[in-house]
């Protein structure tokens, strides 16, 4: 990605072979795409943006619907809500419409699909889930969280923020099953009731740039520094809602949204230096992938065997933080 990026950009961005040291501290390895590299090297506007996301988000939803269900033992006939999230394209009908003869959904299935969110949508995800399970006891909830960040790449846009995108965003997906029921797998998640805070006047540090050609990213550089002054305060509100303290949270769950944002995330929570493991392995395996991407860690820290009390937390446009608390419990033999 480096030389392609070097490619499109280098001869137009003057700044760019001092910017592209960010590739070797970004701490990422690996990044998946919906569409090849060459796809990047030419102008793309709204149709062939839109036609790659209908393509590939729709491939990813699929896949990482029939993963769930088949870890939940589910059928996809049984499922009663689906919730869709998604912030990197557009389709009308959404996702969970387009694949729902290809999964073999009912026709009466509830279909919730959620825009806007950002980072913080995998977290808000599990959070809208967790209020239909629980307010209707009994159904099967999917969630899907779908995310194309690539096809917001522009080549037309010389800003920091497109290069810094560059090095740091991916595609992916991640889903969940949802319901009161027991359930099959060795470990139980219990979700907690979601929370938010959203601070004024700073739509401006997180979100898209909307014009002739497409999405442009919106990613300000005071990111670091405003986890550092403000999410710990946030977080302590989120436990007082939970009625919990942090010496009673046995693990943070935490977006990786680059090496900088792990790093000031572990000094506003007061974690050591290295306790964020599973997001730096995460982002190195994957990149950010926007909103599934704290999926990706939860599942990491699930495979490790990992029980007691936890908090998933993630910040998006808004600028909102978005917190949820869950327990984990070893399943009897």
């Amino acid at each position: 990605m480096r030389d392609r990026a070097a490619f499109i950009f280098g001869r137009k961005y003057p700044d760019f072979q001092r910017l592209s040291k960010s590739f070797d501290t970004a701490g990422i390895d690996t990044r998946h795409s919906v569409v090849p590299l060459s796809w990047f090297s030419d102008p793309h506007g709204w149709s062939d943006r839109a036609e790659a996301f209908a393509t590939g988000a729709r491939a990813l939803f699929v896949d990482a619907a029939r993963a769930a269900l088949a870890d939940a033992g589910w059928e996809s006939s049984e499922v009663d809500v689906v919730v869709t999230v998604c912030s990197t394209g557009i389709a009308t009908p959404s996702l969970e419409a387009q694949a729902l003869a290809e999964m073999g959904f009912p026709e009466n299935v509830l279909r919730v699909p959620v825009f806007g969110l950002g980072c913080a949508g995998g977290v808000s995800g599990m959070a809208t889930a967790e209020l239909l399970a629980a307010g209707r006891p009994g159904s099967r909830v999917l969630l899907v969280v779908v995310e194309t960040c690539s096809l917001a790449f522009r080549a037309d846009r010389l800003q920091k923020a497109d290069i810094i995108a560059a090095v740091l965003f991916g595609d992916g997906a991640a889903a969940a099953c949802l319901s009161t029921g027991v359930p099959r797998s060795e470990q139980k998640v219990t979700l907690g009731s979601g929370h938010q805070k959203t601070w004024p006047d700073t739509l401006g540090i997180m979100g898209w740039d909307v014009d002739e050609t497409g999405f442009g990213v919106v990613f300000d550089r005071s990111i670091p520094d405003f986890v550092t002054q403000e999410f710990g305060a946030a977080a302590q509100g989120a436990l007082r809602a939970a009625e919990l303290d942090d010496t009673r949270i046995d693990r943070f769950v935490c977006h990786p949204g680059g090496a900088k944002v792990v790093e000031a995330l572990e000094g506003a929570l007061h974690l050591n230096q290295g306790s964020l493991d599973a997001e730096r392995e995460t982002l190195r395996r994957a990149g950010n992938m926007s909103a599934p991407t704290v999926m990706f860690v939860l599942q990491s820290v699930l495979g490790s065997g990992r029980t007691g009390q936890m908090m998933a937390c993630a910040l998006g446009p808004g600028f909102t933080a978005s917190f949820l608390p869950f327990t984990v419990e070893a399943m009897a033999a």
